[in-house]
């Protein structure tokens, strides 16, 4: 138990503070819970969920990893945002980034860190998709405070690219995507006001729809081009009357050139 003492004491007071708060505060919580919100941040210890936001117990599902990324071979992040979208009901999904991101920090470096390079690789992927923006940056922390705020983008974009979210919004109300930025130095969190179309103009390419419909038409084509080509072959009466008209064509021929 060493080393854990002052969580337990601390634990201690918390409660009876909420006990004298609110009497039946943990009889509620005990019931279940109907958050409003799923946050997904980055695992960084200066950024707690509820402090920064001032929610409470039951108001707010949390799922956090190292740069709050929204990766989709990630059944962890997967399942929290289908059990919070279509178990819980959430209104708001935010992703959460931070100004002096060490995930952000260490995959803009040229350097290998080991077991986490793997992971880091999905944000060196959004310094390529906005390379040139990156590279004019000349001043580093600038640069990599625009990169905290490139990720954040990008993996809201990612929540939309999940089926999860494309089947949510089929219904009559779909959870708000939110891309959000917090400021260690100020305290304060930046909304970065993703537009909705910046995660509409993907649906041709991400959308299970559209890609049935793109299927369907590929079918169709394939269809008609096998059809067209192959049709004397598998019709044999167009075969047999093909055939007598050539003979007919021949014979003529030999006729004029006696």
């Amino acid at each position: 138990m060493k080393g854990i003492e002052s969580i337990l004491e601390n634990n201690q007071k918390w409660v009876e503070t909420k006990r004298a708060e609110d009497p039946d505060f943990f009889n509620r919580l005990a019931n279940g819970q109907k958050p409003k919100y799923l946050f997904i941040g980055c695992s960084d210890s200066r950024v707690p969920a509820s402090a920064i936001t001032g929610t409470g117990p039951g108001e707010m599902f949390v799922h956090r990893n190292i740069a709050n990324l929204v990766i989709n071979t990630d059944f962890n992040l997967l399942s929290v945002l289908q059990y919070a979208v279509e178990v819980l009901g959430v209104e708001d999904i935010m992703v959460v980034g931070h100004y002096g991101c060490g995930g952000v920090a260490a995959a803009a470096a040229n350097k290998q860190y080991g077991l986490i390079d793997g992971w880091l690789t999905n944000i060196r992927d959004v310094i390529r998709m906005h390379e040139m923006e990156f590279l004019r940056i000349k001043d580093e922390e600038v640069r990599l405070r625009r990169l905290v705020e490139l990720n954040v983008i990008e993996q809201v974009r990612n929540l939309s690219k999940t089926s999860i979210i494309q089947n949510a919004r089929k219904g009559s109300k779909p959870p708000r995507l939110h891309g959000l930025v917090y400021d260690i130095k100020e305290g304060l969190l930046k909304d970065l006001e993703v537009e909705d179309n910046l995660i509409t103009e993907l649906e041709h390419i991400y959308g299970t729809e559209a890609m049935k419909h793109a299927e369907e038409v590929l079918e169709e084509q394939v269809g008609q081009e096998l059809s067209k080509d192959h049709a004397p072959l598998m019709n044999p009466q167009n075969q047999d009357q093909q055939n007598s008209k050539n003979h007919k064509e021949q014979k003529n021929s030999l006729s004029k050139a006696n």
